[in-house]
């Protein structure tokens, strides 16, 4: 009688265990919209350049004169270079020449099958500037996770930079782990669930998103390339867990000047983490901008950007 129970037990483990991996399996395919290669094809009709560095093709965009200063756009965790649209035009309007790509991921640049971490992005950054033969020191201006990937360059590079500018920049001190994220299978299955929303997601970076209705679909178009979500996992497996507080005191420590710009109601980054930021670069000029939160040059480019040229100028 035991034996059949036992037995029973086990017939029915088995049978709620299969159940389980089905489950979670239909699942994954009917949340996966990773459906096309990134190649030349796809790649056709967009705008911007593209160049091959030591990871994969990156796909850039360089304007304004051939001389004088480069200022160099670096986006987020995983919105494409298109966030910088209203700085990057008053920046060229202004005279200054300015670069933006898109990280590994991310946009239309490929999806290397590697560690993304703090090496990968600036290794990135570097390469792109070696082959774009620009080798006078650069203004570099970062938003959200741009943020210190612009500071670990110019922790790494301080030769090659000029000026540092901050926006709702993040703060990495070393997150502790997450067991759902970092364990293999089940990292990528919450991926898998979780990547799909970050289009709406976005509009948590906004006060007003109904005021940016192109904004969105933009977002969107990047998800069905195959290779986005690997690239977002392995940056919260890799990079957020990267200690970069050294990074941050070697700037504050080299008397750079630095602009750092905050939006009052920013969610992602919350306001106090400007905090640390500023204790460990205390020579940031700091602003803070009402009626904005996550993204405030994009939100309030008619304050947010003479603020910034001003600052550009006088360095």
């Amino acid at each position: 009688m035991v034996k059949k129970l036992v037995k029973a037990a086990g017939l029915l483990i088995a049978v709620l265990v299969l159940g389980v991996a089905v489950f979670c399996v239909v699942n994954y395919v009917r949340h996966d919209q990773e459906t096309s290669e990134l190649d030349d094809k796809a790649r056709q009709g967009t705008s911007g350049s593209y160049v091959r560095l030591s990871d994969g093709v990156t796909h850039y965009e360089l304007a304004g004169p051939e001389k004088g200063r480069t200022v160099v756009l670096i986006c987020g965790y995983s919105v494409p270079y298109y966030i910088w649209d209203p700085t990057f035009d008053a920046l060229v309007k202004a005279g200054i020449r300015t670069l933006r790509y898109d990280f590994y991921g991310r946009g239309y640049s490929d999806r290397p099958d590697t560690k993304y971490d703090a090496d990968l992005y600036d290794r990135q950054l570097s390469d792109l500037l070696h082959a774009l033969k620009i080798q006078e020191p650069v203004d570099l201006i970062g938003g959200s996770m741009g943020g210190p990937v612009a500071v670990v360059f110019t922790s790494r590079h301080p030769e090659q930079t000029r000026t540092l500018s901050l926006f709702d920049a993040a703060y990495f001190d070393g997150y502790p782990s997450n067991w759902r994220i970092d364990t293999p299978l089940v990292g990528e299955y919450v991926m898998a669930l979780y990547v799909p929303s970050l289009g709406d997601a976005q509009r948590g970076d906004f006060i007003h998103p109904e005021r940016y209705p192109d904004y969105f679909p933009k977002f969107q178009a990047q998800m069905r390339y195959k290779g986005f979500r690997r690239a977002l996992l392995s940056t919260r497996r890799y990079y957020f867990h990267q200690d970069l507080r050294n990074d941050y005191k070697n700037v504050g420590q080299s008397h750079k000047p630095v602009l750092a710009i905050w939006g009052k109601e920013d969610r992602s980054v919350a306001l106090k983490v400007s905090d640390d930021l500023r204790t460990a670069i205390p020579q940031a000029q700091f602003h803070i901008i009402d009626d904005a939160a996550h993204v405030p040059f994009y939100e309030h480019p008619e304050i947010v950007n003479p603020m910034l040229i001003e600052f550009l100028n006088k360095n």
